[in-house]
């Protein structure tokens, strides 16, 4: 499948706003469950199609969640190809805070495991599959290279979107000079700020509620929230620590890895690429063009998105055969 950029929407910037925005009907009806933690938290996942299919949880973005316009037509195209899916909400992404200090970071994949080892037990031998959109594709992406060989047997692949392969890289990125920049900066800062500040009032002593209101990047971010909340020693080593890139090399399992090279949040000369060539289990495909969880092409009445299509199929083949 060749991805062939829609001329209306020239440009990565245009690619990506349109895509996060684009929110047709598509007839989905989840069932919502919770699953309790060992932790004492608890995760909120939505369930899509026959619960004996083969399944493929589905990991949102930065404050996104199972609802978001990409899961959706990712959930979309796995059930048109006979799969079903179940959609995690990272812990305080659902609509309701969780109950713990700790939210949801770039390199946290215990909760992926939590998830994937119950499927498991639910149906053992049933195929099951990963995927992920940006930051929950660098969970997908290091939880396969983490783990290795130490994956349930059920597990069959993975396909991740627009990862930020480099933490640092993308951080910087974000934090640069320009309009682009500045856009995607403010929206994710205001969400994340928002909930730090919730988290400092409802633990007095966690954070710094005052450091945290003047915080105007994502380095000052994750240095005065991320890191110090989930016990890393600055932002620095939260970004080392996290990025998937390192863990591409022991991947053990087929992973398909989608990526644009105008990508405005993810550098093309952060990718893991001498890591894919030597991995025979890791394919990474990188688009001209696509913007970050775009890849918009088709009509201005009748957009597709190849990403989503690209990524179900390559599950469904390795998952179905």
């Amino acid at each position: 499948m060749t991805f062939r950029p829609a001329a209306w929407l020239p440009g990565p910037n245009a690619q990506t706003v349109f895509a996060n925005l684009w929110r047709p009907p598509l007839g989905l009806a989840p069932r919502r469950e919770r699953w309790e933690l060992p932790d004492g938290d608890f995760l909120d996942v939505d369930r899509h199609g026959d619960g004996a299919a083969p399944a493929v949880v589905v990991l949102h973005g930065l404050e996104g969640s199972s609802r978001a316009p990409y899961v959706k037509r990712l959930v979309r195209a796995l059930l048109g190809h006979g799969l079903s899916a179940v959609a995690l909400n990272f812990r305080g992404c659902s609509g309701e805070e969780n109950r713990l200090p700790r939210l949801y970071h770039s390199g946290e994949t215990g909760d992926l495991d939590f998830a994937v080892r119950r499927l498991a037990a639910e149906r053992p031998g049933r195929p099951l599959g990963v995927a992920g959109f940006s930051l929950g594709g660098n969970v997908c992406a290091k939880w396969l290279g983490e783990r290795g060989d130490g994956l349930p047997p059920e597990v069959r692949g993975g396909a991740v979107i627009s990862v930020p392969f480099d933490l640092a890289a993308s951080a910087a990125a974000i934090d640069g000079p320009g309009f682009w920049p500045a856009v995607y900066r403010v929206r994710f800062l205001l969400m994340l700020r928002r909930k730090a500040v919730a988290k400092a009032r409802r633990f007095p002593g966690l954070l710094d509620e005052a450091a945290l209101r003047a915080v105007r990047s994502f380095r000052e971010f994750d240095e005065r929230a991320t890191a110090p909340v989930h016990g890393f020693a600055g932002a620095e080593d939260y970004w080392a620590r996290s990025s998937a890139g390192p863990f591409v090399g022991g991947v053990r399992r087929p992973l398909l890895a989608l990526t644009a090279a105008d990508d405005p949040m993810v550098p093309s000369g952060s990718l893991p690429v001498a890591a894919a060539r030597a991995n025979p289990r890791v394919e990474l495909e990188v688009a001209p063009g696509g913007g970050h969880v775009g890849f918009v092409e088709g009509p201005p009445w009748r957009p597709a998105f190849w990403a989503e299509r690209r990524a179900a199929g390559f599950l469904r083949e390795r998952m179905l055969g």
